[in-house]
């Protein structure tokens, strides 16, 4: 019989759904200090962004060698190293494809909470302020929006702010995609030079080096606000910071951080910032689609012994 440990929250219905299947499911989620034992007991374990299934993790497992299968409940493995997961011989899947729409629709999200001066709007109004000309926004219809990265969640934000009345430019690694022919492909630089909007879909910078830092930010127009619902350590935080004290960029929307939980109180507090406690898949549906999917993907190696990708 599979046994399946959940160290992360899921959606109750993953479990239910499970357990009708008759695994075992072993629902332990935020005590980590029980996965080093854990992970030697049972077949597949299941995460989303808490856990860290570090070497020292794996090492563990591959003590008995019951650990088959890790699953990630999102989109990226930062927090799983799977290459050396490979080489104990445990397979890694995650789900790609369930949260694009979720991750979408918070950048955009951010986007109107920027354009409009949202942050400021609300928190000087509950103070009893009434300071309505300081929050003279600005429309995102006309405005140009660099997506860089277009893969599932660069296309979902691309064709939502499309329908608004956005022009979209895009920069992927892969190259020119052809995906849409109002959509323009740039370079990163000429990306980073000419969009109102930028907003981060990309994985990690392998060489652990930032993807926007002090040299990027002084590139961006002075109007030009900077998204990230991808990676927090895609952005320079502290040089983010120092450009928004400067003026040098109008603005920043973020998800995700350095450190979770994010404790930089000058990023936090910073009234050009809009921040969310890295919730992009968090909606009901969206937790409900990976459900579904991690299900697939159990299915399928209780089938056949393979997880159906990442």
């Amino acid at each position: 019989m599979i046994t399946i440990l959940i160290k992360d929250k899921v959606d109750p219905f993953l479990i239910e759904e499970l357990k009708e299947r008759s695994f075992i499911v072993k629902n332990s989620p935020e005590k980590q200090d029980t996965l080093l034992q854990e992970v030697r007991e049972n077949e597949i374990l299941i995460i989303r962004s808490a856990t860290k299934v570090t070497r020292e993790v794996i090492d563990a497992a591959a003590e008995t060698g019951l650990l088959k299968l890790i699953i990630r409940a999102g989109v990226g493995l930062d927090n799983i190293d799977f290459e050396y997961a490979r080489t104990k011989g445990i397979m890694v899947a995650n789900t790609p494809e369930a949260s694009s729409s979720a991750v979408a629709e918070l950048a955009l999200a951010h986007m109107f909470v920027l354009a409009r001066k949202m942050v400021v709007a609300n928190l000087s109004l509950r103070e009893k302020n009434w300071n309505k000309k300081y929050c003279q926004g600005i429309e995102l219809s006309g405005k140009t929006l660099g997506v860089l990265g277009m893969g599932r969640i660069g296309k979902s934000l691309a064709h939502k702010a499309s329908a608004l009345g956005m022009k979209i430019i895009y920069s992927d690694i892969i190259g020119d995609l052809n995906v849409n022919p109002a959509w323009k492909f740039v370079s990163a630089d000429e990306l980073i030079c000419n969009a109102d909007f930028i907003s981060l879909h990309i994985p990690c910078n392998q060489s652990g080096s930032f993807v926007i830092g002090k040299s990027e930010l002084k590139k961006m127009k002075k109007s030009a606000f900077l998204i990230n619902t991808a990676r927090g350590s895609l952005v320079d935080e502290n040089a983010l910071i120092e450009a928004l004290d400067k003026g040098e960029i109008a603005g920043a929307g973020i998800d995700v951080y350095r450190q979770e939980p994010c404790d930089n109180i000058k990023l936090l507090k910073n009234d050009r910032v809009s921040v969310t406690p890295h919730i992009g898949a968090s909606t009901r549906e969206a937790q409900y689609r990976i459900g579904r999917e991690i299900l697939q993907i159990i299915e399928k190696y209780s089938n056949c012994g393979i997880p159906v990708r990442y």
